[in-house]
């Protein structure tokens, strides 16, 4: 039986019922459109289906939410979702909706009437899945509503924000404990994108889940292409790159609010599509950018790190980075919000060393406890690093998280994009080996560049480093070269690193070989910077898919949803490389539902149909 629907303030509230359901896998296909599960989720899903307390760690865009809305579906009663902004809630609520399935949200936003109305039909047991934020969900009355329900799950998103060690602490969710108390024989599935073994642990923890079963996914975003772009002069750059991008929507973070504003308003004027998002703007005005942003109206959001938490944009082509992000999860799980659907997506990060010292500022600003200072520090060094290594980001970025990566070339990043050059840095290195050496080994990489490169601070003056031969010795190569060529031999083993708040360079056995013309020492030669390489070509109809993405926008719009609720960007791409002609066509499209079929597939074929028509396809290329 199909929902029925009552319409409230503009909303429509699905008060139905979804009826006997004979599996997950017709669970998958009749109401999310899928044939298959993505890796993982089906393990999970077994795992919910069994009654355990399950801990899901996976990666952005390996499908999570659909590792509790489908036992939702199977289960029936109701599953509660606890998730951490409003917008959010709305938008995978707007998408179980476009799918047929009855689903509501409980928010700050709806009025009294709304509420008694919601709390009605969830007693009745017409709502399958129900989303509230951490603050209601411990509420009294509403464990009360819950108690009288018929609750058959909990699901915990975002569950990395109840551990002090995340990187998104909320002391509020540290109360959802109380879930468990009240309901011990209901199965609870937290879940997160960014967690370390110590934050997974106090997940466990935190939430008293009992023996709960764990899924650590891998952290490897294959469709997730990674650049580190220097940022001198990067606008010229930055422009170039969107004018190649036009159509597609993008996030750019920087640092502070004001850049926010400052960079949107240039764009702006370069003719682009862009708004800015940061905590100071008034509420009204930060929801409306947000809003516009997911529903396409605006297609480059300049922010802040304010923006985005679980934002449920799939369709997200570009994440870019103006400034050097704090710390490798923040930077991990805001590159996340690219490419969520799956299909290729770029991450650039304009990188400059000087961006350190911004984020020493606000160490020194937030942290008062040593140790936590400490550990500040070296996440900040670690970042520094990714940017600076000459090896495969990708497994740079795995192995911060605990995952091996056996290849050396992940094709995925520049580094390994474009085969870098070796020479014999013998030469180069022993200048730097002395150099260390020469000052005491009591100095950071910073100090070693400035004296080879001949730098008349007064620092260098003080310590009477600029009378030492190898004091400006350093010419043939920029700062930034010389830089590289240390971090890379602190990777290859030939000097080190102390680590911590303040890095000290020493020597070590190697670095002594080094000197004593025992052990060569290769190094990557030093290549053209600046340039931002372009995607590959499309393998289908990209005029289709526009027209197609026109047409999805209009639809979205008279039904007040986000494109993305209607079809994604991958179903849209799947019919501009198939060109379907019937219904029976359309749902073996991915992410074609019956219930998205029924609403707007007659709409799409004839748009398919049109296009064909207009551009001579015939019935051999078509899928049928």
């Amino acid at each position: 039986m199909m929902a029925n629907a009552i319409l409230l303030s503009g909303q429509q509230y699905y008060i139905g019922f979804c009826g006997a359901m004979d599996s997950k896998y017709a669970v998958l296909e009749k109401y999310f459109g899928y044939t298959s599960f993505l890796p993982g989720q089906e393990e999970i899903i077994d795992a919910v289906l069994a009654g355990r307390d399950v801990l899901a760690v996976m990666a952005t865009g390996g499908g999570k939410s659909l590792c509790y809305q489908l036992p939702a579906l199977v289960f029936g009663g109701l599953t509660v979702v606890v998730s951490p902004l409003i917008a959010l809630m709305k938008d995978q609520v707007d998408s179980l909706r476009a799918n047929g399935i009855p689903a509501a949200t409980i928010n700050s936003s709806l009025g009294y009437g709304e509420q008694r109305i919601i709390e009605r039909v969830i007693l009745e047991g017409r709502i399958r899945i129900l989303y509230v934020s951490p603050e209601r969900a411990v509420q009294p009355f509403f464990l009360s509503l819950l108690a009288k329900a018929d609750l058959r799950l909990v699901a915990i998103d975002e569950a990395h924000c109840i551990s002090m060690w995340g990187h998104n602490f909320r002391p509020e969710y540290r109360r959802l404990r109380v879930l468990k108390e009240r309901f011990p024989a209901v199965p609870i599935i937290a879940l997160t994108a960014t967690a370390i073994p110590a934050v997974q642990n106090d997940i466990v923890v935190q939430l008293a889940l009992k023996n709960p079963a764990r899924f650590i996914g891998s952290f490897n975003r294959k469709n997730l292409m990674y650049r580190v772009v220097p940022k001198a002069r990067y606008f010229p750059r930055l422009v170039a790159y969107l004018h190649e991008h036009q159509n597609d929507a993008g996030i750019i973070y920087c640092f502070s609010q004001k850049a926010t504003e400052e960079l949107a308003e240039k764009l702006q004027k370069e003719g682009f599509s862009a708004l800015p998002y940061h905590a100071g703007l008034p509420d009204d005005v930060r929801a409306e950018h947000q809003e516009a942003f997911i529903r396409g109206d605006v297609m480059i959001i300049c922010a802040t790190v304010a923006f985005g938490m679980g934002i449920n944009k799939p369709d997200v082509r570009f994440v870019i980075h103006t400034d050097l992000p704090r710390d490798l999860e923040s930077y991990y799980q805001e590159t996340g919000r690219a490419g969520r659907d799956g299909e290729a997506a770029d991450c650039i990060l304009f990188y400059s060393r000087g961006d350190y010292g911004t984020i020493r500022y606000l160490i020194e600003k937030e942290y008062n406890d040593p140790a936590q200072k400490d550990i500040a520090y070296r996440k900040a060094g670690m970042m520094l690093d990714y940017c600076e290594t000459t090896g495969c980001r990708r497994k740079f970025l795995l192995t911060y998280f605990g995952e091996a990566y056996p290849e050396e070339r992940c094709g995925g990043c520049d580094r390994c994009e474009t085969p870098v050059k070796v020479f014999d840095g013998t030469e180069v290195a022993t200048t730097i080996i002395t150099c260390i050496r020469g000052i005491g080994e009591r100095f950071g990489a910073s100090y070693v560049v400035d004296v080879l490169t001949g730098s008349k601070s007064a620092r260098i003056r003080e310590n009477g480093h600029d009378t030492l031969p190898v004091y400006n010795s350093g010419r043939g190569y920029t700062r930034d070269q010389w830089l590289r060529f240390v971090q890379e031999m602190v990777q290859k083993g030939f000097i080190t690193s102390t680590g911590g708040r303040y890095p000290v360079l020493v020597l070590n056995d190697r670095s002594r070989a080094v000197l004593k013309g025992e052990l060569p020492v290769p190094l990557t030669e030093p290549g053209p910077e600046g340039v931002i390489a372009l995607r590959a070509e499309a393998d289908y109809d990209e005029a289709l898919f526009l027209r197609l993405r026109r047409l999805r926008k209009i639809l979205a719009d008279l039904d007040h949803l986000p494109p993305f609720a209607v079809f994604h960007d991958r179903s849209l791409k799947e019919m501009a490389k198939y060109y379907p002609r019937t219904g029976v066509d359309l749902l073996r499209i991915y992410g074609v539902s019956e219930a998205k079929l029924q609403r707007y597939g007659r709409k799409f074929l004839d748009a398919i149909d049109k296009h064909c028509i207009e551009h001579g396809i015939g019935l051999d290329r078509r899928r049928g």
